[in-house]
């Protein structure tokens, strides 16, 4: 946890590997929760489809999924971040 990340000047503050959440917003479109998680699973096989929270946005316009991934090192993470805020549906990945 104490080692830098090659190019960054400050360590990860997580450590490595381990499942880490993250939250997908887009339009609340039918395709929406299916194209990500094809998503998800074409980059990550061992993702559990089963674990995806579901929440609409109170006017129910957006929906919001949080995906926990198995990822084994900050450039998994990276690439799944970068994949997904790329996708055409996606408004917002925290």
């Amino acid at each position: 946890m104490d080692k830098p990340i090659p190019g960054q000047d400050k360590p990860s503050l997580i450590e490595f590997p381990c499942h880490f959440p993250i939250k997908v917003m887009g339009k609340n479109v039918p395709e929406f929760s299916q194209v990500i998680c094809d998503l998800l699973l074409s980059m990550n096989p061992g993702f559990d489809v089963a674990g995806v929270e579901m929440r609409p946005s109170s006017k129910g316009n957006y929906i919001s999924l949080t995906c926990s991934v198995h990822v084994n090192n900050q450039d998994e993470l990276d690439n799944i971040y970068r994949a997904l805020s790329g996708h055409e549906l996606v408004s917002i990945v925290l």
